[in-house]
């Protein structure tokens, strides 16, 4: 499966987020071997959904539970797929905005409504009562990294694999960190300029943050968007302290330095999203 030029947002729960029957699950889960790598689960899932959706898209079918696992301090910690959820909520997306005619032919009405009631039962708690996983653990972005997202690290928590036969780049934080520097950007952004779209994108990550267990771990990892940059451009990338330097400046009013560190940070993730086109 090639590399799908998308970046990653997942939180990692221990064991004690989810009810007795999960917490068994995935420790039998994790017992048989059976946890997949980061750099094989988007291949993995696409792969899954194709074949469990079938040529005719008519149905909403059950998908597998898998999850990436992560052990930190002894700890273990899950990150579920949440696999359904997130292919109702992408087929309800992929009618927005579109002619009926249009809507119609890439989701059938009959997939549609399946995916209206799964969505609907999940935030009314239904998915809650039947499996303990009330929340989706993964966000997507594809051909960049949202520039909301790099709030929430911090250029230290850097890890960098550089070597034949693989090559990564990720953060990975405290969830009680990452929540501490989403208000704190929320705050500096409804004082500076606010209630501009990027305000309302990190309030809306702050939200989400929330939903998780406080020993949660977050992870930002650039997944195959390595596979689009050379090494000198991955060793060199400093994102996050970008974004913490922009919010710097509009905190003490330094609209200059802000713009700077926006620009910077716009020009290099553009020449990336730019690479679409190419495609």
């Amino acid at each position: 499966m090639p590399s799908l030029f998308a970046s990653y947002l997942r939180v990692y729960e221990p064991l004690t987020a989810f009810d007795r029957d999960r917490q068994v699950f995935w420790r039998r889960y994790v017992r048989e071997g059976r946890a997949i790598a980061p750099t094989d689960g988007p291949g993995r899932q696409r792969t899954a959904v194709i074949e469990a959706l079938g040529a005719g898209w008519t149905r909403l079918p059950d998908l597998p539970d898998e999850a990436y696992v992560l052990e930190a301090d002894d700890t273990l910690l899950v990150c579920p797929w949440n696999l359904r959820v997130r292919v109702a909520e992408a087929a309800l997306s992929a009618r927005d905005g579109v002619p009926s005619v249009l809507a119609d032919a890439f989701v059938p009405p009959i997939l549609a409504g399946q995916a209206k009631a799964i969505v609907e039962d999940w935030r009314n708690g239904a998915k809650v009562l039947e499996r303990g996983v009330p929340r989706v653990h993964e966000q997507i972005a594809t051909w960049g990294v949202p520039l909301r997202w790099f709030v929430f690290v911090d250029a230290e928590e850097r890890e960098l694999i550089i070597r034949q036969g693989r090559r990564a780049l990720r953060y990975r934080t405290e969830i009680s960190k990452a929540r501490r520097r989403a208000h704190r950007g929320v705050s500096v952004l409804r004082k500076s300029v606010g209630d501009a779209p990027i305000t309302e994108a990190v309030e809306e990550g702050a939200r989400w943050l929330e939903e998780f267990h406080p020993r949660s771990v977050v992870e930002l990892d650039y997944g195959g968007l390595v596979d689009l940059l050379p090494d000198d451009a991955l060793e060199a990338d400093d994102s996050p302290k970008l974004v913490a330097a922009g919010l710097a400046g509009l905190s003490r009013g330094d609209a200059d330095a802000a713009t700077e560190a926006y620009e910077k940070l716009v020009a290099r993730w553009r020449a990336v999203q730019l690479l679409e086109r190419c495609n």
